[in-house]
């Protein structure tokens, strides 16, 4: 009986299942490759910051509801909403069938950004003089679509983030370099699920990359 009872004292007990604590590990930054396209998938509330990473980049940007391909962030649907050519931060992004797709939150930069001009492609580039193959923005959303496992039907007309093309009063639109600094960035929050694409532009012939396009980043936050 003695012998038992040690026995039973000795026995470990099974150790308790504790929950690992939690560690804050940040999403990674994705880099969007100069001259080139990224598309990522965002449910309905996740929120992507997008990085000018050095500072003189444009990014064109455009959304698709990823249920519907054919609905999408439409700039010409969004100046409706806004009574206004730039949007600002607080404000939302709206598709062609007038639904709120993003909400723009948060912006670090001067706040110039273009909601008028349709993204490059390899016809502007013949205009501008080239002679062979020159990337383009087009052809960059539809990569970075076609990558990701989305087939758009369309280009739409893209959201240019900090591309500073301002309208004057006589209503001549004007080609300027970014007036974002290194490391500004931008915060939009998803209103349905969707998918996201930008494209860091290759314009360099107009000043708008400072004729010399860089890579910018982009993290799901």
């Amino acid at each position: 009986m003695a012998k038992a009872a040690t026995a039973k004292k000795a026995a470990k007990k099974p150790a308790a299942n504790k929950p690992a604590a939690k560690k804050a590990v940040a999403a990674r930054k994705v880099l969007i490759p100069a001259r080139h396209g990224k598309a990522t998938f965002l449910k309905k509330g996740q929120s992507i910051k997008v990085i000018n990473t050095h500072g003189t980049q444009v990014v064109d940007c455009w959304a698709f509801n990823a249920n519907d391909l054919r609905e999408f962030m439409s700039m010409e649907h969004c100046r409706v909403m806004w009574a206004r050519y730039p949007p600002k931060a607080g404000d939302f992004l709206y598709t062609n069938k007038r639904r709120k797709i993003l909400k723009f939150t948060v912006d670090t930069s001067p706040g110039v950004h273009d909601t008028m001009m349709a993204a490059c492609d390899r016809y502007r580039y013949e205009l501008l003089g080239c002679k062979t193959y020159h990337r383009n923005c087009n052809d960059n959303m539809w990569e970075a679509m076609i990558q990701a496992g989305y087939h758009p039907s369309e280009t739409p007309s893209p959201f240019n983030l900090w591309q500073n093309t301002p309208v004057d009063e006589g209503g001549a639109i004007n080609q300027y370099p970014t007036v974002s600094k290194r490391s500004d960035y931008l915060v939009f929050r998803a209103e349905m699920d969707l998918v996201i694409v930008f494209s860091a532009c290759p314009q360099d012939i107009m000043p708008i990359n400072n004729k010399d396009p860089k890579a910018a980043h982009f993290q799901v936050v």
